[in-house]
């Protein structure tokens, strides 16, 4: 299942950017599964801030003893998994208001210090979510630009500038078969050059300056999934 082939961002000779989602792909891993293989991936002891929506699920899949320490944009150190039944209290929100947990040594502070906590270089990892990711890792995941669709920048911002590693979690089509990691942005950007890894239920993709480099698929060859995003084997 694990495949490391170096790739370079291109475009195919009839000028068409991509083949679309691969027909094959129908083992793809769910959105559950996928947060266990990033929390599999989160380097045990780090400051980490899983943004809202899907990458809160990551919470859930830590292990016990890893050591790392959540941090929520609403003013929360050591966050747990998400609370249920008994175990909910409405108080205790993630920023995404899902009621969850506190680990011991739990604290609490303003949502100012938060933001300086994400600003100043504090966090080690932040997992986000996407509409488009470039190759060359600028991320757009606030607005999509069109007129029926409602701005929500949130944090991601200070934490797309402020996290030393950026990943983000989505999936890598949309419905209609049209990549979301693509040459460049075609919508507005959150943040330049600031992703490092991409997470998606086809595979996962480092990022850079260097182009895109596939380092794990998930229900599809190597071969067409590179044809499904535009970009070239080397």
């Amino acid at each position: 299942m694990t495949t490391t082939p170096i790739t370079t961002p291109a475009t195919t000779s009839s000028g068409q950017a991509y083949a679309g989602a691969p027909r094959s792909a129908e083992h793809r891993l769910s959105m559950d599964e996928l947060a266990a293989v990033i929390a599999r991936d989160i380097p045990a002891g780090s400051f980490v801030n899983l943004g809202i929506g899907q990458p809160t699920k990551i919470a859930d899949h830590l292990p016990a003893d890893s050591g790392v320490v959540l941090h929520t944009e609403n003013g929360m150190l050591n966050m747990g998994p998400k609370a249920e039944g008994d175990a909910v209290d409405p108080d205790l929100t993630n920023a995404g208001k899902v009621p969850v947990t506190e680990l011991p040594g739990a604290a609490y502070f303003h949502h100012a210090d938060s933001f300086a906590m994400m600003r100043g270089g504090h966090l080690d990892v932040c997992v986000l979510g996407a509409y488009q990711v470039a190759f060359n890792g600028d991320l757009a995941n606030w607005t999509t630009g069109k007129p029926d669709d409602i701005p929500a920048v949130g944090g991601a911002m200070d934490l797309a500038i402020g996290a030393k590693d950026v990943y983000v979690m989505m999936t890598l089509f949309t419905r209609s078969g049209e990549p979301k990691l693509v040459p460049q942005c075609t919508y507005p950007l959150t943040g330049v050059g600031c992703v490092s890894r991409v997470y998606t239920d086809c595979g996962v993709f480092d990022v850079g300056p260097d182009g895109v480099r596939i380092r794990e698929t998930y229900g599809v060859g190597v071969h067409e999934l590179a044809e499904g995003l535009g970009i070239t084997l080397t």
